[in-house]
């Protein structure tokens, strides 16, 4: 899975959009209702991270795959809708033969 820029894609996808509910399903209750801000440092941190990363690798893939930009924008704007990473693996990053 390691071995393409595809693959690689894949599973940080799937790392940012875990984070992305963690963040928004887990880290942000516990700041705003029980008063403890402490997890959106630590998970808000590692969500940008994967999200930079993602991009990037979106790029990256959208090169070397010669993606349209309809499929790249998509791509991009998956990682901003919760679960979106989700169907972008899906529908997008699928190996393409």
């Amino acid at each position: 899975m390691f071995s393409s820029s595809l693959g690689r894609l894949r599973v940080v996808g799937f790392l940012e959009g875990l984070s992305f509910l963690v963040l928004l399903g887990i880290a942000m209750p516990l700041k705003y209702v029980f008063g403890q801000p402490e997890a959106v440092r630590h998970v808000g941190m590692a969500h940008g991270l994967l999200f930079v990363l993602y991009v990037l690798l979106v790029i990256g893939a959208a090169v070397e795959y010669r993606w349209s930009l309809r499929k790249a924008a998509l791509a991009f704007v998956a990682s901003l809708v919760p679960l979106g990473t989700f169907w972008a693996d899906k529908k997008l990053f699928r190996e393409e033969k």
